[in-house]
């Protein structure tokens, strides 16, 4: 695991930020400023050049060996989300708290800015949760951009009904959805 805020006997937040994202800027430096030790997964440098199937791996290994019991904290947020989620399907019901903020469930597309992602296995998810073989997180939510065309909130919710985990979609807000209200929310969920 990499980059751990030097807060003796404070609470640990696993935390895995999105495509290109550090573990103590954005996200995780509203963590840091609510006294949290801050672990995770750091989407740079050699851990974004493993192989994806590598980094699930690694995360699930974090997971299961250090946040594996119902006090623990997980935050995951945009392609983090989606290494999660992806740990998750190897794995039981994860027992303990999970924030899930604007999720990548699979290829989207921004038509009008000729924009489009697909990230690898863009269809695994969304199977295994309609077939109902994923296995749900015991204690989760998910909060989604009303005008977030990376996690498109109608993609969200299904995903999020089939895997009996409850959807916020916040109004006005696009894939960030802003300091504001995660800062809000962190309050209240931490």
């Amino acid at each position: 695991m990499t980059e751990e805020s030097p807060l003796a006997g404070s609470k640990t937040v696993y935390y895995l930020p999105g495509h290109g994202g550090q573990l103590s800027t954005g996200l995780g430096q509203g963590l840091l400023n609510r006294g949290f030790n801050v672990t995770g997964r750091a989407t740079v440098d050699a851990f974004r050049h493993l192989p994806f199937m590598e980094q699930v791996r690694i995360v699930t290994e974090d997971l299961q060996t250090h946040f594996w019991s119902p006090e623990d904290h997980v935050v995951a947020n945009s392609f983090g989300a989606y290494l999660f989620l992806n740990a998750q399907a190897q794995l039981p019901p994860y027992p303990g708290h999970l924030l899930l903020l604007s999720p990548i469930l699979g290829d989207f597309e921004d038509s009008e800015n000729h924009r489009v992602f697909s990230p690898p296995f863009p269809e695994r998810l969304k199977k295994m949760v309609f077939a109902g073989e994923f296995p749900s997180p015991l204690n989760a939510q998910i909060h989604v951009g009303e005008l977030d065309w990376q996690s498109v909130p109608a993609t969200v919710a299904g995903f999020g009904l089939a895997a009996k985990i409850p959807v916020t979609v916040v109004p006005n807000a696009g894939h960030m959805l802003g300091a504001e209200y995660v800062g809000g929310l962190l309050d209240r969920w931490l």
